[in-house]
């Protein structure tokens, strides 16, 4: 038996229930939301997301990039290098490979008219480039040199078959800026009714706390000035879609709803599409790209609830299966097509 295991035979005859019995309810609502924050076995989580952290060691401060570099530099001066087992002379041994001289069998041979033998033999790079592209020659040549020598009567091309190799430029494109929303401002607005408050988006912030979150949900279920609710990219949960499905049970002024790119299973999902029947003002509704997929039974609820809420003009999930899809089309047109009508009238 290993030191391991013997540490953990201490605590084989522990009796949880009698530890749970002890505790007061404000410690059981402390270990309810820490078992929420922190799931050690929930394998959709990234390993560091799964436990707090418990280092010891307290911070040094920011990031500093130029000291850091200069301390392994330093580092890495100071170790001493590992000596040669053969020490290198510098001599040079066996013999460069020289590539076979190929004969072109006399089949292969082509043999042009004079003339084009002494046109070929005077053109430049770029008139060789020019009549590659006009051959449809087109492995010689990168796709802009190609398509610039078809549509232009004139050598476009004056760098010739060498620029082949230099890739074309493009301009770099900026990275999305972080989103700015503050949560605590925002959940006391969504509180208080804000009437100028009809957005709630949290897209890619990805610290928000589960409590937080499902205290945001608790408030929407009587706010009635907010249109939009969006979830995206935030390591939302099963618990965070139970939330959100008993906030559209109570909302009655919510048209779109957004929790693409989380960690919703088909539990949570499921959860979600039973409670959106129960909601007669919702019209968007986005629950693609979730860590899973979320299986068969998931996709037929999904075009079930289409075919039952004709409110539902935008829906935003690609369909695997060939049935549920089809269905899910069908009710989409059919939705537009209703909400069509009514505006007509």
């Amino acid at each position: 038996m290993s030191s391991y295991q013997k540490e953990l035979e201490k605590y084989r005859d522990i009796d949880e229930d009698e530890i749970l019995r002890t505790l007061s309810p404000e410690e059981l609502e402390q270990l309810d939301c820490e078992l929420q924050e922190m799931d050690p076995e929930n394998m959709l989580l990234p390993a560091g997301l799964r436990q707090r952290d418990q280092t010891k060691k307290s911070p040094t401060g920011p990031l500093d990039r130029d000291a850091l570099l200069q301390y392994l530099e330093q580092q890495a001066l100071e170790v001493k290098e590992r000596d040669d087992l053969v020490p290198f002379t510098g001599e040079k041994k066996g013999k460069p490979y020289i590539q076979p001289k190929r004969e072109i069998p006399a089949e292969e041979q082509i043999t042009l008219e004079p003339e084009l033998e002494e046109a070929l033999a005077n053109a430049t790079d770029a008139e060789m480039c020019d009549i590659a592209a006009i051959l449809d020659m087109y492995t010689l040549m990168s796709n802009k040199q190609y398509y610039d020598a078809l549509c232009s009567g004139e050598i476009c091309n004056t760098e010739g078959i060498s620029s082949v190799v230099q890739p074309d430029k493009y301009k770099p494109v900026p990275d999305e800026p972080p989103n700015p929303t503050n949560i605590e401002d925002m959940l006391k607005r969504v509180r208080s009714n804000d009437k100028e408050l009809v957005e709630v988006n949290l897209n890619n912030i990805q610290d928000i706390p589960l409590a937080m979150l499902s205290e945001l949900c608790e408030a929407m279920k009587t706010n009635t000035y907010v249109r939009s609710f969006s979830l995206v990219a935030t390591r939302s949960g099963d618990p965070i879609a139970n939330a959100v499905a008993d906030m559209l049970r109570e909302n009655r002024s919510l048209q779109s709803l957004n929790i693409e790119s989380n960690f919703i299973s088909s539990t949570g999902l499921m959860a979600v599409l039973k409670a959106v029947r129960e909601n007669a003002t919702l019209t968007e509704l986005r629950v693609d790209n979730q860590r899973q997929w979320p299986g068969d039974a998931v996709e037929m609820e999904m075009a079930t609830v289409l075919e039952q809420c004709p409110s539902i003009v935008r829906f935003g999930y690609h369909f695997t299966q060939q049935g549920p899809r089809a269905r899910a089309a069908q009710a989409m047109t059919r939705n537009n097509e209703l909400r069509r009508q009514q505006k007509k009238r």
